[in-house]
C-alpha cells in the first residue's frame, strides 16, 4: 500500500510549483501583449493622455484579470486530475499556489513591460512617449485564486463519491444502484 501523506504532500508541492511557473510564464506573455499608453509631454515630467489612449489602461487591467482567471481555472482542474491527492491538502495547495502565482504573474508581467517600454525622455515638451502598462490596482490579483477556489468547489460538489474518488476501486454508481435494489427486495 502506498503512503498517502507522502503522495499528497508531493502532489501539493507540484501543484504550487507548477502554478507559480505557469503564472510567471503567463505574466511574461501579458507583459509582451499589453498595450502601452501614449502621452504628450506638455512640460518637463508632465504629460497628458492622447485621445483614445486612456482606454489602454483598462485594456491592460482586463487582459491581466482574464489571464489570471485562465491560470486559476487550469490550475484547479490540473490539481483535480491527481485523484489520490484530493482533499484539504490539495485545496490548500491550489489556493497557496494561485495566491503566490498571482503576485509572480504581476511581477513578471510588469518587469517584461518595463523592458519593453523603457523610460523615454519626458523632459522635451511636444514629444509623444509610450508608458509601460500597469495592473492599476492590487485587487486584480484576487481573480486568479478566486477562480481556482470556485472551480475546485464546483468539481468537489459534482463528484458523486463521498471520498472524492480517492479510493483504489471506487464503486460505480450503476453497480451501487443494482446492489441497493437487490438488498431492498
Amino acid at each position: 500500500m502506498t503512503n498517502f501523506p507522502r503522495i499528497r504532500l508531493r502532489s501539493a508541492a507540484g501543484v504550487v510549483c507548477g502554478t507559480v511557473v505557469a503564472s510567471a510564464l503567463v505574466g511574461a506573455i501579458w507583459g509582451v501583449l499589453a498595450p502601452a499608453e501614449h502621452l504628450l509631454v506638455v512640460a518637463p515630467d508632465r504629460g497628458v493622455t492622447l485621445t483614445g489612449e486612456s482606454v489602454h489602461r483598462f485594456d491592460a487591467i482586463g487582459m491581466f484579470a482574464c489571464a489570471g482567471l485562465v491560470v486559476g481555472i487550469l490550475a484547479a482542474v490540473a490539481a483535480w486530475t491527481a485523484r489520490r491527492s484530493r482533499g484539504p491538502v490539495a485545496v490548500a495547495a491550489v489556493l497557496a499556489g494561485n495566491i503566490v502565482g498571482a503576485g509572480v504573474m504581476a511581477l513578471a508581467g510588469l518587469g517584461v513591460a518595463a523592458l519593453r517600454f523603457p523610460g523615454d525622455d519626458v523632459s522635451t515638451p511636444g514629444t509623444i512617449v509610450a508608458t509601460a502598462p500597469g495592473i492599476g490596482t492590487l485587487l486584480v490579483l484576487v481573480f486568479q485564486p478566486l477562480a481556482a477556489c470556485v472551480v475546485t468547489l464546483v468539481l468537489a460538489a459534482l463528484n458523486p463519491f463521498d471520498d472524492l474518488g480517492i479510493s483504489d476501486s471506487p464503486v460505480e454508481l450503476d453497480e451501487w444502484d443494482e446492489r441497493d435494489a437487490t438488498l431492498t427486495s
